[in-house]
């Protein structure tokens, strides 16, 4: 596919490295007991080990802790090497004295793998084994539920974040959540490490846009980066014939450019598309949120009419841009981008209530990696509810499984992540220089209207490629917010 060439869209374009902790725990009685025992479980472990391995992840392995003193080691250990996230492996019954010095010291949250080596006993073999005491040592091998219960108690009296994922060793239900939580890791560390750029000022009058950049930083960690618009013009005017001339053929080839675009049209959002590189360069910027309007034929109304080109390449290339300066869904199209899974800038279009659908799109700039087919270069005669005219982007989201996210702000200044998951379904859409696709929910576009606005967001949402509801849970939970989710 043409576009998978270009974008080569997925979060290993990230290059943020995350430290996992992993250790097993047993009971340093049994060794001496159950000849074998302790280098059985601990080739689980190892099996385990290889299998949380991935690019951009650095595994600290503490190996099994069987006592209060190993558990002390370990707790330095994880501290030492600033773990994000704990992966505690219960191999067989284990003190919880052997683990509560490990997650006190380390701080981060912790999610304990209650992972049975087969599904079930083999029970004819293993009744013929005939002595007890090797009887005894293979259901040993076998009693990971054992100790769940009692790290699940003193956990919640000691106040540790934890989680439990309880199957196989083999089973790909618990791996599919233990990966989630990788993953939920990963784009938590891209979060702290983001620097936010916010441009101009918010569409006057979009109280539902408004945001907290104090309260937004305390939960993500990232940094604001506020911006003038005199830097940007102070880039755009510096443009070199050559670097206008590198711009104009990346339209050609990441853009279907529209015959009717005019070349006075291109070059100006071409000298502005250089610009916005350039700042978010100098700025090492992550993602941004901007709007502007000027007085008619001002220098930055010149500008702010020819961002949305440049701003979609941005969005394509792992730079999220909201418009309307909407920073509560930059963050939401950031975490979607880090996901691997695009984030595209959008809000409710229409219903079509023949075919129980929603259509949601947006003006200005789109995540050109998850388009159905080459996104669209247009030129539009005016911006609706905004000053000026220039080039436009058409686009509609790739068909399949989507999942919308919100970032929503409460009544008490919390943070939330909303999210839903549905699909992008093929029909007819309005070729009106904008993005706009249609979507299918399994509570009806008539439920899912009503729920999704009375969880409380602002009129804009992330759109998606695939479902990560579940990862996005798990990514709200490692930020101690509250997670909805409607479909």
């Amino acid at each position: 596919m043409i576009l998978a060439r270009v974008f080569h869209m997925s979060a290993s374009r990230y290059d943020q490295r995350i430290s996992i902790g992993l250790f097993g725990i047993g009971l340093d009685t049994y060794w001496p007991q159950f000849k074998g025992l302790k280098q059985r479980l601990l080739g689980y472990q190892k099996r385990i080990h290889q299998r949380l391995g991935r690019d951009g992840v650095r595994i600290v392995d503490a190996g099994l802790v069987d006592s209060p003193d190993q558990a002390r080691v370990a707790a330095d250990l994880f501290k030492r090497e600033d773990v994000q996230i704990i992966f505690l492996y219960v191999s067989t019954y284990a003190l919880s004295s052997t683990v509560l010095p490990v997650v006190q010291k380390a701080k981060v949250p912790v999610i304990v793998l209650n992972l049975q080596p087969v599904a079930a006993i083999d029970y004819e073999a293993f009744n013929a084994l005939g002595d007890r005491g090797v009887m005894t040592g293979e259901w040993l091998a076998h009693c990971q539920a054992c100790s769940a219960p009692e790290i699940a108690c003193v956990f919640n009296r000691a106040e540790i974040d934890y989680h439990l994922v309880t199957g196989t060793l083999d089973d790909l239900e618990a791996w599919r959540e233990i990966d989630a939580w990788v993953d939920a890791s990963r784009v938590a560390a891209v979060m702290r490490s983001n620097r936010v750029g916010v441009l101009g000022h918010y569409y006057c009058g979009m109280l539902d846009v408004y945001s907290d950049m104090t309260q937004q930083a305390a939960v993500f960690g990232c940094h604001f980066e506020l911006l003038e618009m005199c830097q940007l013009k102070r880039l755009r005017d510096a443009v070199t014939p050559r670097q206008l001339k590198a711009k104009l053929e990346q339209f050609q080839s990441e853009f279907e450019v529209a015959p009717e675009c005019s070349e006075a049209e291109l070059k100006r959002a071409a000298q502005t598309s250089v610009a916005l590189d350039l700042l978010a360069k100098e700025h090492r910027l992550g993602s941004l949120a901007y709007y502007y309007e000027g007085t008619a034929g001002n220098e930055y109304e010149n500008i702010v009419t020819s961002v949305i080109a440049g701003n979609s390449l941005l969005t394509a290339h792992n730079v999220p841009v909201a418009g309307e300066c909407e920073i509560k869904n930059a963050q939401a199209m950031k975490i979607m981008d880090a996901f691997g899974v695009g984030g595209s800038f959008s809000e409710f279009y229409a219903m079509d209530f023949n075919d129980d659908i929603v259509m949601l799109g947006h003006d200005g700039p789109g995540h050109m990696a998850i388009a159905e087919g080459k996104v669209k270069l247009v030129p539009l005669p005016v911006y609706h509810g905004k000053p000026g005219l220039g080039l436009s982007i058409e686009m509609r989201v790739k068909n399949g499984p989507v999942t919308l996210l919100s970032v929503v702000q409460d009544g008490q200044g919390k943070l939330k992540l909303l999210a839903a998951e549905g699909e992008s379904v093929p029909g007819p859409v309005l070729h009106i220089g904008n993005t706009n696709s249609r979507y299918r929910f399994s509570i009806g576009a008539k439920n899912f209207v009503n729920a999704w606005s009375k969880a409380g967001p602002a009129h804009h949402c992330a759109i998606g490629v695939g479902h990560i509801a579940q990862k996005l849970e798990k990514l709200a939970a490692l930020f101690g917010i509250e997670f909805i989710r409607i479909c």
